[in-house]
């Protein structure tokens, strides 16, 4: 049973016979006295780990465990219908009034409305779709294809009207599966079809197996209720170790819980130990700030925890909410992109490799703690995206979803459609029911938990396109978008978890990592499109390491300008020099490409320069700050590229032997260069220091003056001969001299409106590490007549490797 406010809820589920085959009698004995636990302050933590015991890891897959008479053996025949769990609902007192499950959504609303005074939230219903064909009419020509598309998205928005009480009801499944705890105990339920018996093991029952066996329902959900102790307290402590046994096609498995919450890893061992995490009220952290609004323009700065020390260690939230929250702020981005949230049993897997796709990453402290970063970035008017990763998951079986229920089609595809050759990981199944409630039920899961303002989805690439875009060449042709090739299941789901968000959280921002360039795809799904509200512009930072490889006599400055403007017309895009990709081992960071080894020598302002050192540092400036001006209607940066961090990524890992006998060179686990060295960028007497100074203060001029989503763009040179770039955007007016040595004196330039100008930044200003050529105090004064295609002009002295912005005097 669930209690919902002195109401009893009691699945009518089919239960097994009583009758079963006996169990086997050995039983995990475990260690009961080492359990996970926070102490009572919550943001202090401390988590005792013990090795489950010899006993336990002894038992082998020929072990008997209860298996009812009536179940059938057979995974095949389990049911794919769209399940519905049919709740009845009965009254702690005879004379007390029944809720039906039709009245339960309307019951949960009305109480939030009582006790928040807020109106209750609903995803609105589809539309026809149409509209996509007025934004774009050369979509008329696959309208078969896109129509198909958005009737496979109502089909699917009215089966779960019908079946499951709408989008708002259907994505909240954490309530309903997993761990539940209610005022008469715990009920713990796991969709797992191929299983032919189950039972839930732990610290709590010291491991034994046969102690709290699991019934199944006729969609293959198995549960167990289990009553509170004789004293009130529950069955399950909080922060004891749990796991879920299965008797499965493939033997008997110990796995974690799918929805659990939190997971932690034992010293001394290798998978993870999942964690039954329910704190007292008085440990719960109590969020005090409210979330920001929506920014108009998005300045991303995307961090890692664990790396965001400049010690050699992993960082936790709390260091992070004290130290790197501040500095964020200071720099003038207004939002936060953090990475690897989700549990990943493999670090160096940069969090993409997702085991336990509830619990935040147990190694940068606990729940409380990562609510209590959040809280904090709220305070200071920051944004806090997740990087969520819905593409993929990890292959491991004994901590992750891989092979849960023994077969290969649980939550993925089976065969090689449910493997992604290159990133070793399993690929999920978007065309089941029971995926599509874990997925939509995850996205909500850390908004609403967590207060998460967003996402940044990983990898959309892979997902919609069977291909996952291997060794494929966009091109721009429709036909590249709307065939065969097509995961139209994997599009319809990215159509309903955009629903979903922008339906119950109209503030909340998604990010799609899309390098195809697929139409429609920031095009609302009420329109017809798939609803992200932002692009990844991943092609700029690729051109820009294609153009690094180039001597600077042959950077073009039509390629620049042409890569920076080709996005789709009326669809955002973010747009970044670089990111944590470029800055991995086996790849380069700008500045390395830039300056290599000279970095290591020349970096201090009282030594001598060298050439390379100036270039590199002139460029560098030039280089984010027209990617900011004409990439996109956002912004992002990797931590530490503010300022040009030195060297790569690497991850702590040991050498690895290949199946072929080979062997990859390992580090010896080293965390030295898994950091972050703010205190480069800080330190006055280093040249990283003008590099942040300047990217600081392009993030507050965009602050200020809102030009990256201005309507107004006009680029007026594009010069080959004097490798120069002039544009205007917004009210501000930008100009680039790319040449090495030419610097150009009473250059004139285009304007649209007359006035008086002066300089508002300047990469040449010697607090950027520049040589000061230009006089900060200087007027510009226009000239009427119409030059490159503008109304009005003036004069100016561009020197080589510089970018100056503009502004009329009288903005203010």
């Amino acid at each position: 049973m669930v209690v919902i406010h002195g109401v009893f809820v009691t699945p009518r589920f089919p239960l097994p016979s009583s009758s079963a085959r006996p169990l086997n009698t050995s039983c995990f004995n475990g260690n009961s006295s080492l359990s996970f636990f926070l102490k009572k302050h919550p943001l202090s933590r401390k988590i005792f780990a013990g090795k489950q015991s010899a006993e336990f890891d002894s038992i082998a897959a020929s072990d008997k465990v209860l298996v009812p008479d009536n179940l059938d053996d057979d995974p095949s025949s389990f049911s794919e219908e769209p399940q519905r769990f049919d709740l009845e609902i009965q009254t702690m007192e005879e004379n007390e009034a029944v809720i039906t499950e039709d009245q339960l959504s309307v019951y949960n609303d009305a109480k939030v409305v009582k006790e928040r005074g807020v109106k209750p939230r609903i995803v609105p219903p589809p539309s026809d779709g149409k509209k996509i064909y007025e934004i774009d009419p050369m979509l008329r020509s696959y309208s078969s294809h896109l129509d198909y598309r958005y009737g496979q998205y109502r089909r699917l928005r009215e089966e779960i009207d019908k079946y499951e009480g709408g989008l708002e009801a259907f994505s909240r499944g954490y309530e309903k599966l997993g761990f539940s705890r209610s005022d008469a105990g715990i009920t713990y339920r796991e969709w797992a079809p191929g299983a032919k018996a189950a039972s839930l093991i732990g610290d709590f029952n010291n491991w034994n197996p046969n102690a709290d066996i699991m019934t199944r329902n006729e969609f293959g959900v198995w549960e167990i209720f289990l009553p509170n102790n004789t004293d009130g307290s529950p069955a399950i402590p909080h922060g004891s170790r749990v796991k879920i046994r299965m008797d499965t096609p493939s033997g008997i498995k110990d796995s974690i819980p799918a929805w659990i919450k939190f997971s932690v890893q034992a010293p001394g061992e290798i998978p993870f130990n999942g964690i039954y995490y329910d704190p007292p009220e008085e440990e719960k952290y109590v969020f005090k700030h409210p979330q920001p609004k929506r920014p108009k323009s998005l300045r991303i700065y995307e961090a890692h925890v664990g790396m965001s020390s400049t010690e050699p260690m992993v960082n936790t939230y709390a260091n992070f909410r004290d130290d790197v929250l501040p500095r964020i702020k200071r720099l003038g981005y207004n939002a936060v992109q953090i990475m690897a949230i989700q549990e990943h049993s493999y670090y160096a897997s940069f969090g993409y490799h997702v085991t336990n796709f509830f619990a935040p990453s147990s190694r940068c402290g606990t729940p409380e703690e990562l609510k209590s970063l959040i809280d904090r970035a709220h305070e200071l008017g920051l944004v806090v995206l997740m990087d969520i990763v819905h593409s993929h998951a990890s292959k491991n079986t004994l901590d992750g979803l891989n092979m849960f229920d023994g077969t290969d089609a649980h939550y993925f595809h089976s065969g090689p459609r449910g493997n992604h050759w290159m990133w070793d990981s399993r690929l999920f199944n978007y065309g089941s029911w029971e995926v599509l409630r874990y997925l939509l039920s995850n996205a909500r899961w850390w908004l609403e938990e967590y207060k998460f303002d967003g996402y940044r989805f990983d990898g959309v690439t892979s997902m919609m396109y069977t291909h996952h875009g291997l060794s494929v060449g966009f091109t721009g042709n429709y036909t590249e978008y709307f065939g065969l090739e097509t995961d139209v299941d994997a599009v319809t789901y990215l159509m309903l978890v955009n629903d979903m968000i922008h339906g119950l959280y109209p503030e909340a921002i998604t990010v799609g990592e899309d390098v195809s360039g697929m139409p429609t795809f920031c095009i609302p799904v009420q329109d017809g499109g798939v609803g992200f509200d932002y692009r990844l512009h991943m092609a700029i930072a690729d051109k820009w390491i294609e153009i690094l490889k180039k001597r600077d006599e042959d950077w073009q400055m039509g390629d620049i300008v042409y890569t920076l403007t080709n996005r789709r017309w009326s669809e955002k895009c973010i747009s970044y020099a670089e990111s944590h990709d470029q800055a991995l081992v086996g790849d380069k960071t700008i500045a390395f490409w830039l300056m290599d080894k000279d970095m290591y020598d020349f970096m201090a302002v009282d030594r001598p320069s060298t050439p390379l050192i100036d270039r590199g540092i002139a460029l560098h400036k030039m280089i984010r700050l027209i990617t900011m001006g004409l990439g996109g209607e956002g912004y992002l940066n990797f931590m530490g590229n503010e300022f040009g961090h030195p060297e790569w990524i690497d991850f702590p890992r040991g050498e690895q032997r290949l199946s072929d006998g080979s062997v990859i060179p390992g580090n010896n686990f080293s965390y030295d260069k898994c950091r972050r060295r703010f205190d480069l960028g800080d330190a006055d007497y280093l040249r990283y220091r003008g590099l942040q100074e300047f990217d600081q203060a392009m993030q507050h001029l965009e602050e200020r003056y809102g030009f990256m989503t201005s309507k107004h763009q006009f680029i007026s040179r594009k010069d080959e001969g004097d490798r120069v770039i002039i544009f205007e955007r917004g009210d501000l007016v930008f100009v680039f001299n790319f040449h090495w040595t030419s610097s150009y004196f009473d250059y004139r330039i285009g304007c649209s409106k007359p006035g008086k100008y002066k300089i508002v930044l300047d990469s040449d200003d010697p607090l950027f590490g520049g040589f000061g050529r230009l006089d900060s105090k200087a007027e510009y004064f226009t000239y009427d007549g119409s030059y490159d295609g503008r109304p009005c002009s003036f004069m100016v002295y561009a020197p080589c490797r510089t970018a100056v912005v503009y502004a009329l005097a009288n903005h203010d």
